[in-house]
């Protein structure tokens, strides 16, 4: 479902959206560690009930997601106080699979986004900055949690020198913010959540455990964030597209 599909609207604006999200399915959606497991009951079926439904459980960050600003800093902007323009953000991605491979703990530095955009261009304020990491091609085994010998988790993140130099220069602005396709933009060994207090600050969301990154480019394209609007929500496992812009 991840392969690109054009939109028209019937306008003619031809849009190539791609799917930038895992399917919910509980035998292969890793859950946080202390998040609630993930529950599909089919309640109704066809046969017996005449349609067929199924009851969901979960958390709001199961699986791909985005979290609200009010998820790691109290007084700040919950699910249900965000608007359109907060969840349609233009988007880069920064691709450092190389460097993880090598280390599991690999955490973006500010070196690493100054060669980025000697190569790309500067980052358009208010994007949503995308780490891949390649860690989606773990998910669904133990691989992708990594756990150590000791529980200690082992996954790639942003440093919080990054994310600060993301601020200080206005590449985050207002809205803006990160994504990943780990569980987390804080290296999973950190678990102050450092990285995420800061990126959540100013308004700004997170995108969690994001896929098929291969078909985003790595500059010129919008992020569009679905989801249920939860009252008081902390986030949203969504559906999370991204737009590319029409070809030519």
């Amino acid at each position: 479902m991840g392969g690109p599909a054009r939109a028209d609207g019937g306008r003619g604006l031809a849009l190539d959206l791609i799917s930038l999200s895992h399917v919910n399915d509980p035998a292969t959606t890793n859950v946080y560690p202390g998040d609630p497991a993930f529950e599909l009951e089919t309640i109704a079926t066809i046969e017996q009930d005449g349609f067929y439904l199924q009851f969901v459980r979960e958390g709001e960050h199961t699986g791909t997601h985005w979290g609200a600003p009010g998820h790691f800093n109290a007084g700040a902007a919950l699910a249900d106080d965000l608007d359109m323009a907060d969840l349609f953000r233009p988007a880069v991605k920064i691709d450092v699979r190389r460097q993880c491979a090598r280390d599991a703990d690999f955490a973006l530095s500010v070196k690493d986004l100054r060669a980025w955009e000697r190569r790309h261009g500067r980052i358009p304020p208010e994007s949503i900055v995308i780490l891949w990491t390649g860690w989606e091609t773990r998910w669904g085994t133990d691989a992708f949690s990594n756990f150590d010998a000791d529980g200690v988790m082992h996954q790639p993140g942003f440093s919080l020198e990054a994310v600060q130099w993301l601020v200080d220069t206005g590449r985050l602005g207002h809205r803006g913010g990160t994504g990943t396709d780990t569980f987390s933009p804080d290296p999973g060994a950190d678990t102050t959540y450092a990285v995420s207090l800061l990126v959540y600050q100013r308004h700004r969301i997170s995108l969690e455990i994001l896929a098929n990154l291969a078909a985003l480019p790595a500059t010129g394209a919008y992020v569009l964030c679905g989801g249920q609007i939860n009252k008081a929500g902390s986030g949203s496992t969504a559906l999370i597209y991204g737009v590319l812009p029409p070809p030519g």
